[in-house]
């Protein structure tokens, strides 16, 4: 992997409005990947190509705003990112134009549209959406919402939660995709990665179920695919990258199983953002 160059950001807020239209934007949510989990692997050093592109201080954890796929994104989407765990009133990074908003600061970028996608778009930004998960599929009304926001999608069941290679066949679009758009042309590009969902048994040998283990296996097998996406945006442009789950998930934690419920392990995600290149 080429040696990556990157601007951290640890205790301060960039100036947003300094970023965009400058730089382009990579925003990845790591579907169901849980903050416990992301932080261990990280310390233990199992996850090294996220190692090289996190800030030092490593993932923050958060709180999703939505306890599913579906919920958390129509969030982002409307600019309303993870919040700091910490107590306080924490300034977004992107905002909707709207009356009465106490998180939008002279350091976030307000954008018009009905979500950011559409006002990165009015930005100058070529919006893509690279989908996982099965509210990105394009197989019915219901999963044509949030891909309908970009100017460009795909998704087919190469990059579902069903097929064992679906990071390495994502990274490749995102690869082809950077290669052919001009430096010059800003770039919002998007990825759900799928492989942390249910099921993720087949990513540990001779598993039948999913388990905190095969979910463990599932983000090594992620992290071991990132570095030629870090490769690709080094080679198109600075970037400012947004590295998220939308939420977390349960096996047996207080007897819960699964998400779309309320529990720590499903409403604490980790989160990272930085500038790469």
């Amino acid at each position: 992997m080429r040696a990556l160059k990157r601007s951290l950001r640890n205790t301060f807020m960039l100036n947003m409005n300094q970023v965009v239209g400058t730089h382009d934007i990579l925003f990845i949510t790591l579907d169901t990947l849980r903050y416990d989990v992301a932080k261990d692997l990280l310390v233990k050093g199992r996850t090294p190509n996220l190692a090289a592109v996190l800030p030092e201080s490593g993932w923050e954890e958060r709180h999703s705003p939505g306890s599913f796929t579906y919920a958390a994104h129509h969030a982002f989407f409307a600019g309303f990112l993870p919040t700091p765990v910490k107590p306080g009133v924490h300034p977004r990074l992107f905002a909707l134009g709207f009356e009465g908003s106490m998180t939008t600061t002279e350091c976030t970028c307000v954008l018009d549209g009905a979500n950011i996608v559409s006002g990165f778009a009015a930005k100058g930004y070529h919006t893509v959406c690279i989908g996982g998960v099965g509210f990105f599929n394009k197989r019915n009304p219901l999963g044509n919402v949030l891909p309908s926001m970009f100017a460009e999608s795909y998704w087919s069941p190469e990059l579902g939660v069903t097929n064992f290679n679906s990071t390495e066949n994502q990274v490749a679009i995102a690869q082809k995709i950077l290669a052919q758009t001009p430096k010059n042309q800003r770039l919002f590009l998007f990825i759900n990665i799928s492989a942390l969902h249910q099921p993720n048994y087949f990513y540990l040998h001779d598993a039948k179920k999913d388990t905190i283990e095969s979910h463990v296996a599932a983000l090594e097998y992620i992290d071991s695919q990132l570095g030629k996406l870090w490769d690709a945006l080094q080679q198109k442009a600075s970037t400012f990258c947004i590295l998220c789950s939308d939420h977390g998930t349960t096996y047996g934690d207080d007897g819960y199983t699964g998400h779309r419920l309320s529990h720590p392990a499903v409403w604490t995600v980790p989160y990272a953002e930085f500038i790469l290149g």
